[in-house]
Parts: C-alpha cells; sequence; structure tokens
C-alpha cells in the first residue's frame, strides 16, 4: 500500500528512490506529485469512513506491479532462517527458530506504500529456489475464491522436510486518512521429520494486519498492528506476538512485542522485542541473557525464480499483468489503468457467463479441506482450500516428482495445467509435465521481479454473483481483501479498532486525529 498525501513524488524509478533515500526520506514514506491532486479527489468522492474498499478503484501510482500470489512468496524468501529448522533436536529451540522464520520476512516491501494486484479467479503462480546445498524449494498458488477474495498457496523443501500450506484471506476497511487490510487466514507449517502426529509437527500462524496512513493527505505511511501468533498443538507452545503501530503522541514505528509460553503449563521462556523493519531480539527469562534473533537490515532475501514468459500460460501472473506492469513501471498511469481494466473487464464477462449457464467455477490446483470430526484435515478447517495432490513419496525425489507433476514449476517442463474439475450445472440464480530431476548446481536465469512503483486497487472492480459456492455447494461467506476486498466490510456501527500497549496496557483507539 502507498501513502497519498499533500505535495507528494511518487517515482517508479530506481533513480528516484535512491534520491528519496538521500534526502532521508523512510522507505515506508511516500509523497505523490502534485499533478495528481485530481486523482485523489476522485477518491475522496468514493470513500467514507467504513466503505467497502472492494468497490474503490485507486490509482495505479499506488500499486506494485506483482499479484499478491506472487508477494506471499516473501514469507519463504530468507533461506537461511527456513531452512534449519527441521533439524533443530530441542522442541523449545525449535519453536523459537520457527518464530525466527515467521518473522524474518515482513521487511520484504518495495519503497513507500504500495499494494499488490489483485489476483483474478483461476490466476495461478508458481516459482522455486536454488539452495546453497544444491537442494530446492517449490511454490505453487491460485487464486481460489474472487469474493471473498482467497489465495491458496502450497510451498515444500523435500530434503528438508519443510511443507507449508496457507489461504490468505485479505478484507480491506477504509478508516477516514488510512486503509486497513485485516489480513484473515492461516498457514499451517509442517516439519515432516518431526512429532508423531500424521504429516509431522504442526504450526499454525496468522498475519499482522497491514495499514495504510495519510491515504489523503499528510505523508503516506505503511505500517504493520495488532496481533498474529504462532502455535505448536504438538508441543503445546505458543507465542502472541504484538506488531505496534505508533500512537498519536509517542511510541515508535515498526515494533513489536511477545512472550514465547508453554500453554500446558503457562510457563513463560522467552520474550520478544524490537523492530521487524530491523532489529529484533530475544530474551530467556529464566537466565536473562538477550541476543539479537533477526537483523533485517544485514540480511538479503531471496526472491523465487519463475519459467520464461514465453513458456507461461495467460493465466499465470506475470504473463497476465505484464502490461500492467510496464506500464506501471514507466509511470504510465493512463496505460496502466487501460490494461488493468481489459483484464477485469475479461472476468467479468467470464463470471456473468457462468451465471448465465448456471456454471459453477472450481479451482484446478486446490481442493477443498476436509476437516471436521474424523476428517483427513480435522482442525484445519480455516485454510479453506489445500493442494489437490498426495505428496507422499518415500524420498525427496519421489517428493520433488510428485509436485512437478501438479502444475510447471522449472524452465523447461511441459506447459500444461491440469484440466477444471467437471463443471457442475446448478440453478442459474445461484452466483458463482512432465515430472523432471531438478540439476543439482544449475543456475537458471530468474525473471526479475518488479521492485517499484506497483499498481493495484484495494479490490477491482469485477461484478460477481450475489453468493458463491464452494465446491461442497455450501455458500461461502463474504470476505473482503487486501488485493481484492470482500463485500462483507465492518460498519461503522462495529466497534473501533483497538489497540492495546504491551508495556502500559492503555488501549489506542483508531480515529485519525483529522479525520
Amino acid at each position: 500500500m502507498k501513502q497519498l498525501g499533500g505535495h507528494r513524488r511518487v517515482s517508479l524509478t530506481r533513480g528516484s528512490q535512491d534520491s528519496s533515500r538521500a534526502n532521508g526520506n523512510s522507505s515506508d514514506e511516500e509523497t505523490v506529485e502534485g499533478d495528481q491532486g485530481n486523482v485523489l479527489s476522485h477518491i475522496i468522492s468514493q470513500l467514507r469512513p467504513g466503505a467497502d474498499l472492494s468497490r474503490v478503484t485507486l490509482p495505479t501510482f499506488i500499486l506494485e506491479p506483482r499479484s499478491m500470489l506472487e508477494r506471499i512468496t516473501n514469507f519463504m524468501a530468507h533461506p537461511e532462517t527456513l531452512l534449519p529448522m527441521s533439524e533443530v533436536e530441542d522442541p523449545v529451540q525449535r519453536f523459537v527458530s520457527v518464530v525466527k522464520f515467521y518473522l524474518s520476512g515482513w521487511h520484504i516491501k518495495p519503497p513507500g506504500v504500495k499494494k499488490p494486484l489483485n489476483p483474478v479467479l483461476g490466476e495461478t503462480f508458481t516459482g522455486y529456489w536454488d539452495y546453497q546445498d544444491g537442494s530446492r524449494g517449490y511454490y505453487i498458488s491460485e487464486q481460489t475464491s474472487h469474493h471473498p477474495p482467497k489465495s491458496s498457496y502450497f510451498f515444500m523443501a523435500p530434503e528438508h522436510n519443510i511443507r507449508i500450506d496457507g489461504t490468505l484471506k485479505p478484507r480491506s476497511k477504509f478508516l477516514g486518512n488510512s486503509a486497513a487490510s485485516l489480513m484473515e487466514g492461516i498457514a499451517i507449517l509442517r516439519l515432516m521429520n518431526r512429532g508423531h502426529a500424521r504429516g509431522g509437527e504442526r504450526y499454525f500462524l496468522t498475519q499482522p494486519n497491514m495499514y495504510a496512513r495519510g491515504i489523503l493527505f499528510g505523508k503516506m505511511k505503511y505500517e504493520l498492528g495488532d496481533h498474529s501468533y504462532v502455535r505448536c498443538p504438538e508441543t503445546g507452545l505458543a507465542v502472541d506476538v504484538e506488531f505496534k503501530v505508533k500512537g498519536y503522541f509517542g511510541g515508535a514505528y515498526n515494533a513489536i512485542g511477545g512472550t514465547i509460553k508453554n500453554e500446558k503449563t503457562g510457563e513463560a521462556l522467552y520474550e520478544l522485542s524490537g523492530s521487524w523493519h530491523s532489529e529484533m531480539t530475544i530474551k530467556n527469562l529464566q537466565t536473562g541473557q538477550k541476543e539479537v534473533l533477526f537483523d533485517a537490515k544485514r540480511s538479503q532475501h531471496t526472491p523465487p525464480k519463475v519459467r520464461p514468459l514465453e513458456e507461461q500460460m495467460d493465466t499465470e501472473s506475470q504473463k497476465l499483468w505484464l502490461k500492467t506492469c510496464v506500464a506501471v513501471r514507466n509511470v504510465d498511469h493512463n496505460a496502466a489503468t487501460d490494461e488493468k481494466t481489459k483484464i477485469e473487464d475479461a472476468q467479468r464477462e467470464k463470471a456473468a457467463k457462468r451465471q448465465q449457464e448456471g456454471i459453477e467455477w472450481h479451482p484446478k490446483l486446490f481442493r477443498p479441506v476436509r476437516g471436521g470430526p474424523g476428517g483427513p484435515e480435522e482442525g484445519e478447517e480455516n485454510l479453506d482450500w489445500i493442494i489437490d495432490a498426495n505428496i507422499d513419496g518415500k524420498t525427496p525425489q519421489d517428493k520433488v516428482n510428485q509436485i512437478l507433476a501438479i502444475a510447471p514449476i522449472l524452465p523447461g517442463q511441459e506447459t500444461q495445467m491440469p484440466a477444471a474439475p467437471t463443471q457442475q450445472a446448478r440453478p442459474p440464480d445461484v452466483n458463482t509435465q512432465q515430472a523432471q530431476q531438478p540439476p543439482q548446481q544449475l543456475q537458471h536465469q530468474q525473471q526479475q521481479q518488479p521492485g517499484g512503483t506497483n499498481l493495484i486497487d484495494f479490490g477491482d472492480n469485477v461484478m460477481t454473483p450475489k453468493a458463491s459456492t464452494s465446491q461442497g455447494g455450501a455458500p461461502q461467506t463474504l470476505s473482503m481483501a487486501q488485493n481484492s476486498n470482500s463485500a462483507d466490510l465492518m460498519d461503522l456501527q462495529q466497534p473501533q479498532i483497538v489497540r492495546r500497549d504491551t508495556d502500559t496496557k492503555s488501549v489506542d483507539e483508531f480515529v485519525d486525529a483529522e479525520g
């Protein structure tokens, strides 16, 4: 997300970003060009406190030139924190290593306040990482729902016994001079060589919410806020991490706090503090020893590699949004808006045709979670969708072959997605490879990820049927998205969002000082 302000200056070029840093501007702040004032007036005319941001179109200069499906890979972009987790023998230290991994990706973002592109229904993104030990990590994602938006993803590093399944369900809220992206959904990280549960030792992860301050006036500022957690049901260990937002009269930006506890005994083990944007520390509450947990300023993240554009299908993120992203990086807002609108219009037409023909859409790569009492995924219902494949090979190479059979990931793989599930007729009034062994040392050229300015609105204006159904036929609960926003927004009659300082216990209401 990006901040929009009085006499601001936005630039999507490296030179302007560097110059802004030279002038002392924070990478979390952004100013906007004066000639964009009319655009801001247009936004203001659409916004009211509590407004549904999924129905508001934002200017392309606040958008990030990549899809949310690709942005999720920030989560796996620090191999130095990811890969060691499964090798830690002590359960408490293993939990600490998971917390370190969890906290290591939040600093990855383009300068300023940018919002990634809202994935369209059925959009996919795949990628991979070549690790220094010759192994690989594999990532597959698909937009499994549009209203409410749901981005489902799968990651595995077979040689390191690490698997992650997740579904991100963002919903957005306008708060006067601020906008909030409420990051609902969960991820389940499995260490497949640990624990006695089916599939290994599980860690349930949630995300902090994201806030863009000053979207109408003043300097724009990006913040993470509120509480998120990491919990391991097998060991009983948990941490409630508070991402602290700066108060109106005090406090610091980007601060975190939290305590690692044994929920079975109630014992507090470690205390977290510092800044998610720079250095985070951990204190052993038994010994009083304090040390650096992760230093974002001294770390270099590793984006995933992808197949060349000529090998990608039209529904894959980088190819689908290519013209839009090029226009955004060239600061050609008219062209960016035109290209983005073409994609949205095509989605409207497809949705209208499905509704007219009574066809229910289903994801190609993911299936509904089989939860409930006695179900194979009992307790994991909040994932909603999970990869539609059994990754249960006896050896790491067997698992690699199973992953590569799901969808093309590596360069040179046959470009063939699985056919969509049989589309089932429903009443018109209801809405709605080839396995390739990876060379151990081969370094493939990577499609560079755009990192400058960005394009996307809080929710595209694709019209959809009033109610959508899941594959099992149950109506899906409406929600809002950070990328695309759900229709079920919090209204002004609901309690105001509050934040409580961990140290002082004081409550600070989210009420804009001038809004």
